[in-house]
């Protein structure tokens, strides 16, 4: 990797510091900043992990332009989001979520525009409308739902969505924000030379994330196990059967170091970043796994109803990038939650402030 300046906003995110620590790993001679607003619950933590590591932090909000570091940057990595795919629903307004994450990425396509940097962009496989994936063949398992083959919709099978898959149709305003920026970064690309590389990511969990019940799942029942407090299984029958695949962060790093190696090989692209069916778990499995792990149960209660925007399954197909970059998921569903229970364990007085207290 070249580069010399790296910009990474969401950067005290638990996506965002993590990636960040990664690469102050691997290329300890470059100026990494980490900008961010602080609004999470939990990012306040990462602060002193990013000191540590050398790493600059910069206190600003990408939805005010003039907060952005105007510097030479030549890589900018946008982990910036409001990720809740229930936010604006309701009588909540969805100012902050559209101002963040469509006019947050305009304002880091510009700074991409006036110095020339290289643009990797998260986006999220909530681009894919909501009612279409409802609507795919499904059978139901003991413990899960499955997805079957074959299916009649494009860029669909039993391995789960590819990048074909159809983009018309509601998917959430967070998923609308995500497709919008998606589409502007090829307007740039077409129209002043921005190179960008975009990685439409499932589920990403691991260590430091300070999960909730519509962002960060996985870490939230592993921290609920830890500390005795209830779950619930929400809609398609309150069974704990709906499906996810997810991917360590580590995972996620050990893509993005190849494509940051070879900028070239993979600018212009788009790919679904995910675990798949290898590394995917229903609400059910995740109970059975942390109680294994942690050693207790905790209370589950059960609501047939479902909210907006709620998914019966999803799985990532990464075909694509896997037989692009030869890359694959290196954590499996027991790894990635022991690597957070153990997290939890050796930082529980930490982790009781957010989860607990």
């Amino acid at each position: 990797m070249q580069y010399q300046r790296v910009l990474i906003t969401g950067g005290a995110g638990f996506v965002g510091a993590n990636l960040a620590l990664r690469l102050r790993e691997a290329i300890p001679e470059a100026q990494v900043v980490c900008f961010d607003n602080l609004k999470r619950r939990g990012s306040e933590f990462n602060l002193p992990r990013l000191k540590q590591a050398g790493i600059d932090f910069v206190h600003g909000d990408v939805r005010v332009a003039g907060d952005l570091p105007d510097a030479k940057f030549d890589l900018l990595l946008d982990c910036a989001a409001e990720p809740s795919v229930l936010a604006g629903y309701g009588s909540g307004a969805p100012d902050y979520l559209l101002n963040t994450n469509l006019t947050g990425t305009l304002h880091l396509l510009e700074l991409a525009r006036r110095h020339s940097a290289d643009l990797l962009f998260l986006s999220t496989s909530r681009v894919y409308p909501v009612e279409t994936l409802n609507a795919l063949r499904w059978e139901e398992a003991p413990t899960r739902f499955e997805l079957t083959d074959p299916q009649d919709v494009t860029g669909a099978s039993s391995r789960g969505v590819a990048e074909e898959f159809p983009l018309h149709g509601a998917r959430s305003l967070y998923g609308a924000t995500k497709l919008c920026s998606e589409i502007f970064i090829e307007e740039y690309a077409a129209a002043y030379g921005v190179r960008a590389i975009i990685n439409r990511c499932g589920v990403l969990t691991g260590p430091w994330q300070m999960g909730k019940v519509d962002q960060g799942v996985f870490a939230l029942w592993a921290a609920r196990h830890h500390f005795g407090l209830p779950l619930g299984y929400i809609g398609w029958g309150g069974t704990g059967k709906q499906v996810r695949d997810f991917l360590h962060v580590d995972d996620l790093w050990s893509l993005l170091r190849l494509q940051l190696s070879d900028f070239n090989r993979y600018q212009g692209g788009c790919f679904n970043v995910g675990g798949g069916r290898e590394v995917s778990l229903s609400l059910q499995e995740t109970t059975a796994l942390c109680q294994e792990l942690t050693g207790r149960e905790v209370p589950v209660k059960a609501s047939a109803e479902d909210r907006p925007g709620d998914l019966r399954i999803y799985l990532t197909d990464s075909s694509r990038i896997q037989a692009l970059s030869g890359w694959k998921p290196a954590h499996g569903p027991r790894e990635t939650l022991e690597s957070i229970v153990r997290w939890i364990r050796d930082h529980e007085a930490l982790v009781r402030t957010v989860f607990v207290d």
